[in-house]
């Protein structure tokens, strides 16, 4: 069993009692054995921890000169005098949090709840999360203003799966103990001031998906990489890094993003990264490359940068300049002094100087000639092979793709995933990234039980850094609500547009793959002027949360204009009232149909926490088909608040099924609620909604500006729909033609 996973309950295993432990209580147990006859005096002894620390092996060779009731009673002691040792003196992770809190906070003033006496794994140390272990798992501190430095003791934490320390002030060298952390997934560093080199055994961290160290001072040369199989995002930008561009990277069959921009690198673009078919981006500018780019780039569109490298030369990039005729036979590429004997396939070329050929100089200047021939055609008939290799490529794997491209122009204003200093610095809740659903892998070929290819939802795919971004990194600032199920933060897409980001823990979703898939397909595909739009999803598998990516609204929820006092700037004039019971009616309708694109869908908790308001005041309804996606138990218990407002249908507890009749009983409390401007409908305003009364139940808010024919069609149509007996309610269609009674309010 490896040592991530042992089931015992101590932090680290092996390593409770340290050599200076276990000769103090060798000592004391010798020293107390002076006093075992004497049986009255140890029973009065009140068993302190620090005399009673001894081990088992140790209380064994006394055991025959006690009576075992004693003995029991002395053993007990001393077993919480040794758990007391572990937890606190005895835990190698303890320690190493202790040690790394001194460096990450000289000043001690952010991280106070990381205590010596404390549990690491009780939620009470900021930023930590432990595994089903007790093994710290995760340390997530981004952007909290921690100014220290990177302790050597992070490599302690043998379980460590994600380090996230980004946008903070750490300043000296990376320690080279960090190559030891086996299990680490994410290494997030980038946006610091650390300095000196990348520790040149990173390679050995074979586990790495994520290597993030952009937006700092190191120098020197990217090591070997190439053991990292598991990368799929590497980040160098804005450092001082020089050398060539490693060809070990492009043996990174995983690779999707390699930014290595605004650096010192030189030399020629390894042609092999071209071969990468999960390569998405690859930006190089702002160094000192030569050489020709490969045209098999091409397939990357914008997701290639390659500007201001002024030796740097392309065929179709319009950001760089074309190759002139010497280049383009590929002359200027062998003879480019940057070439880098270490870093490439090594090449004898002999320097005519040196040779002893005994020829004339037409003799001569004919060879040149013909070498230059040779080397057009070879260089020729490369890139050809290159074109054909890239289209074949793009053909073939397009469908593995992972970042849900962006079909508007791109400009340098536009928000951009990896541009972390355009952003506001703060603290992320988030730990252990990941950019891909594993899950899908095995049917990336295939269909899935919808009859909708995978390639179908990859559409639809953000990858973390891209929701991290877009929400200003989870900042509290940003979050818009917070419920046991989810929370939902407000966002920016990349293309500029405001979005509301919702995560939901994956242990709330369904177990079954297929089942889930079906949902999510549908969740996709519901598109209606009063439904929330999503614009896509993300899932961090071993983080365990999904994220749901919908258009922002920027009124609010409906909840926020019911229970106002007098003379509130958030009162609804009557025609705003009209007009979103009208959209809401639509729909429902839109859900309760039938059509080829959807099935019939039955919300089954609709409520006015459920209705969001764009900025011109249209009802948009809130998780519909949200129910596919989640377990049983997480619908049962969400539909416990909506019981306690009035929102369950009588039927629902007798039947405990849902129908389109549960969602039009729903409708009809909303009705209520509008009307009156209250969330909680009682008995007497019923009664006087029974009777038409309408001073006794229109919102005084009002003030009297109201249509009373338009109210009491209303009237009518809530108590239609709130009638006890679902088959008296009527259908949505027939809710939606009563409502062509009334007439269009412009908002």
């Amino acid at each position: 069993m490896a040592k991530c996973q042992m089931p015992n309950g101590v932090w680290q295993s092996g390593e409770s009692i340290e050599k200076d432990d276990h000769t103090l209580i060798t000592t004391l147990a010798f020293s107390m054995a002076t006093v075992l006859a004497d049986r009255h005096l140890l029973l009065e002894m009140q068993c302190e921890p620090t005399c009673l620390s001894a081990t088992h092996k140790f209380w064994t060779i006394f055991t025959p000169q006690l009576e075992m009731s004693f003995l029991h009673r002395l053993l007990l002691c001393m077993l919480v005098a040794l758990s007391s040792s572990q937890l606190v003196h005895g835990n190698a992770e303890l320690r190493a949090l202790m040690d790394l809190k001194k460096s990450l906070d000289p000043e001690e003033t952010l991280l106070g709840s990381w205590t010596s006496d404390g549990n690491p794994c009780s939620g009470s140390f900021l930023g930590v999360a432990c595994n089903e272990h007790n093994k710290v798992a995760n340390i997530s501190l981004p952007g909290i203003g921690l100014s220290g430095r990177v302790s050597p003791a992070v490599a302690e934490l043998r379980c460590l799966s994600g380090l996230y320390l980004h946008f903070n002030h750490l300043s000296g060298d990376i320690p080279r103990e960090i190559v030891n952390l086996k299990e680490l997934l994410d290494l997030y560093l980038n946006v610091n001031n650390l300095s000196g080199i990348i520790p040149p055994d990173i390679g050995n961290m074979t586990s790495l998906q994520v290597l993030q160290l952009g937006y700092n001072q190191l120098e020197g040369k990217i090591p070997d990489v190439g053991s990292l199989k598991q990368l799929n995002a590497i980040s160098f930008q804005h450092n001082k890094l020089t050398g060539p561009i490693p060809l070990a990277l492009g043996t990174l069959e995983k690779l999707r993003m390699l930014y290595l921009s605004f650096n010192n690198f030189n030399g020629i673009i390894p042609a092999n990264l071209a071969d990468i078919a999960s390569l998405e981006v690859l930006d190089i500018q702002n160094n000192s490359l030569s050489g020709i780019v490969p045209s098999a780039f091409k397939r990357l569109g914008e997701g290639f940068q390659g500007a201001n490298n002024p030796d740097l030369c392309a065929v179709g990039f319009s950001t760089l300049k074309a190759c002139n005729n010497d280049k383009i036979f590929g002359v200027g590429q062998i003879s480019s002094p940057n070439i880098s004997i270490n870093s490439y396939p090594s090449t004898t070329v002999t320097n005519p100087a040196d040779t002893h050929l005994h020829c004339n100089q037409i003799h001569c200047s004919k060879s040149g000639r013909f070498l230059h021939v040779v080397i057009a055609a070879s260089v020729t008939s490369t890139i050809i092979t290159f074109i054909s290799s890239g289209i074949f490529i793009f053909v073939r794997y397009r469908r593995q793709r992972q970042r849900v491209r962006n079909t508007s122009d791109c400009s340098e204003s536009q928000l951009s995933p990896y541009r972390p200093k355009e952003f506001c610095i703060s603290s992320s809740p988030l730990v252990n990234l990941e950019y891909y659903y594993n899950g899908w892998d095995s049917l990336a070929d295939g269909q899935n039980t919808s009859g909708l290819s995978l390639e179908y939802l990859n559409r639809f795919r953000f990858n973390i850094d891209e929701i991290e971004s877009a929400a200003q990194h989870f900042s509290e600032a940003n979050l818009l609500g917070k419920s046991k199920l989810s929370a939902v933060y407000k966002g920016v897409h990349r293309d500029g547009s405001l979005v509301a980001i919702r995560s939901i823990s994956v242990t709330c979703c369904k177990t079954e793959e297929d089942e889930f898939l079906k949902g999510l397909v549908l969740l996709t595909t519901l598109r209606h002027e009063n439904i929330v739009n999503m614009k896509g999803f993300c899932y961090s598998r071993s983080r365990g949360e999904w994220y749901f990516v919908y258009d922002f609204a920027s009124r609010g929820n409906l909840s926020q204009y019911l229970d106002k006092e007098d003379g509130s700037e958030c009162v609804l004039e009557w025609s705003k009232r009209v007009s979103i019971i009208r959209g809401i009616a639509k729909g429902i309708g839109y859900l309760h149909s039938n059509e080829a694109s959807k099935p019939t869908i039955v919300h089954q908790n609709i409520s006015v926490e459920k209705v969001i308001l764009d900025h011109q005041f249209n009802p948009l309804i809130m998780d519909a088909g949200l129910p596919k996606i989640l377990a049983e138990d997480v619908v049962f218990s969400a539909l416990k608040a909506s019981a306690a407002l009035g929102y369950l249908a009588p039927e629902y507890i007798t039947t405990g099924r849902f129908t389109e009749k549960s969602d039009i009983y729903a409708f009809g409390v909303i009705v209520l609620q509008l009307l009156s401007g209250k969330a909680l409908i009682g008995g007497s305003i019923r009664v006087a909604v029974e009777a038409f009364k309408f001073e006794d139940f229109v919102d005084t808010n009002l003030k009297g500006d109201y249509s009373k024919s338009e109210a009491a069609i209303l009237s009518k149509l809530a108590i239609a729909c709130t009638h006890e007996m679902p088959e008296q309610r009527p259908t949505m269609v027939e809710v939606i033609e009563e409502l062509t009674m009334l007439p269009v309010h412009s908002s």
